[in-house]
């Protein structure tokens, strides 16, 4: 492979790398095993949110929702066990509406032809303002069952469930769409929506199933997250939303250059994890997270521009 391609294709994944041996290496405390546990905790949201909007963006279509969809399910989660409603139910809850909420996007744009960055946004302020109406504004915290709470908290074999539970969201994720029909067609939608139709595929049922895809992902995000925390907010995943569409935007500069790939964007998500991690250990200023973050989306966006700008406005 020449030395352009190469680069092209792992020169972000090599940066990503050399940052965490730079950290290893000088930042205090870093290497300890508590810590890099930590760190894959902190990355497990940020990866499952960005397989969400991977799907969807696979398809030429943004998702610009989820992190309020998902603050929505946590909170109704959180009522739910506040209620004495078995943990089981409060998590079937919380991926039933993440996953109504995709499948709510997915309609407006696939039958409605609403452009998906308006549907989305849409979608967002309807999610947000009746989170705040369940609760009143206020967080429900504690009283929730032990065996909810070991879903994020609990251990096997040492390793935190929250951890191994990413794992098995971005292998099936990337088993999908690398290794099925279902994510050839998926890309194909994406890629040139007019000859894929010519071609037999049912394009609207794949930027449908995207979305919905993305919806999903969030509910399994809000259900962890309010395991984690103990508690939930009308806006308990708002901080995500724009740490997992750079974590998408970092994964399209690696692996497959250009186009959205889940591999990519869970390697991005633990390089931001990293990153956020070890800025902390340095002492640096908070606002720093927040201006490299920025440097990030716009440095990547560069290499996606074009896809971005579909999705972004395709009818």
């Amino acid at each position: 492979m020449p030395m352009k391609q190469l680069v092209a294709k792992y020169g972000t994944a090599l940066s990503g790398l050399a940052l965490f041996v730079v950290f290893l290496l000088f930042a205090r405390n870093f290497a300890s095993p508590a810590n890099l546990l930590t760190v894959l905790k902190q990355a497990s949201f940020l990866a499952i949110f960005a397989c969400g909007f991977t799907f969807a963006l696979l398809t030429s279509e943004l998702d610009l929702s989820f992190a309020s969809i998902a603050s929505l399910a946590a909170v109704i989660v959180g009522w739910l066990l506040h209620s004495d409603t078995s943990w089981l139910i409060a998590v079937a809850a919380g991926l039933a509406i993440g996953t109504i909420g995709g499948l709510v996007n997915g309609l407006l744009v696939t039958a409605i032809k609403v452009p998906s960055l308006i549907a989305t946004l849409g979608t967002a302020s309807i999610a947000t303002g009746t989170a705040f109406m369940v609760t009143g504004g206020v967080a429900f915290v504690g009283r929730f069952d032990a065996n909810f709470l070991a879903l994020a908290r609990g251990k096997l074999l040492g390793i935190p469930l929250l951890v191994l539970i990413m794992f098995a969201i971005v292998a099936i994720s990337w088993f999908v769409t690398r290794l099925t029909p279902l994510g050839v067609h998926m890309q194909a939608t994406g890629e040139a929506e007019g000859a894929a139709h010519r071609a037999g595929i049912a394009t609207k049922r794949m930027k449908l199933l995207g979305l919905t895809l993305s919806g999903a992902a969030a509910g399994a995000a809000a259900v962890l997250l309010v395991a984690n925390l103990s508690s939930a907010a009308p806006q308990m995943a708002g901080d995500f939303l724009l740490n997992a569409i750079a974590a998408v935007l970092l994964g399209m500069t690696m692996f497959d250059p250009g186009r959205p790939n889940i591999a990519g964007s869970f390697v991005g998500a633990l390089i931001l994890a990293v990153l956020a991690n070890g800025l902390v250990l340095f002492g640096a200023p908070y606002y720093l997270q927040d201006i490299m973050l920025g440097v990030i989306v716009i440095g990547s966006v560069g290499v996606s521009a074009s896809v971005l700008k579909k999705a972004a406005f395709s009818v």
